[in-house]
């Protein structure tokens, strides 16, 4: 068996081409960091470049590698084992009330990056990874509990952060209308 070529396929440049962007912004998601986006995106396109024989289509490729990013993403969280925080009351209301006013996805991302990092972590495997409780603890090995008070603490503390930040907002708008109106 001969070692293996570090060639990079033709078609892998491709796929590195069209699908970048896309990785980079769903890795920024899952990491709030522009580095560590960075990081999972260039692991995802060297594993691919390692792997690439086992993609067996090309219209396979885009769930392809977003499978690869999103387990080197659930690896790195397994590495790191995010501490566990020990809370005095568990604290499981939801906070269920609406955020009044628009969002748009740059002032979320900022507000999400502004969260801790076990907030953030929960927030986006829940939302944008649609998993479970379980599955969210089996990534992160915390226990269920954990994973739902973290949640509802998450959800809570980004509906203020939203809350006030559109409060800001409008106030700021409201003085910037009514200076420019004197």
């Amino acid at each position: 068996m001969s070692a293996p070529s570090n060639q990079i396929p033709p078609e892998l440049i491709l796929l590195v081409k069209e699908y970048h962007g896309g990785l980079y912004r769903y890795a920024y998601r899952l990491t709030g960091s522009n580095a560590d986006a960075e990081d999972l995106v260039q692991q995802t396109f060297l594993q691919a470049q390692t792997n690439f024989h086992q993609l067996k289509t090309m219209e396979g490729a885009k769930a392809w590698l977003f499978t690869i990013l999103r387990n080197l993403f659930r690896s790195e969280c397994r590495k790191r084992k995010i501490t566990e925080v020990t809370w005095e009351t568990l604290d499981l209301i939801p906070a269920e009330e609406e955020i009044e006013g628009p969002i748009d996805s740059e002032r979320l991302q900022l507000i999400l990056n502004s969260l801790s990092e076990e907030y953030r972590l929960v927030l986006v495997l829940f939302y944008y990874e649609d998993q479970s409780y379980r599955e969210i603890a089996e990534t992160l090995d915390i226990p269920i509990g954990t994973v739902m008070s973290r949640l509802a603490r998450a959800k809570r503390t980004l509906k203020d952060k939203l809350s006030s930040d559109i409060v800001t907002t409008t106030e700021s708008d409201r003085l910037s209308n009514h200076h420019s109106d004197e």
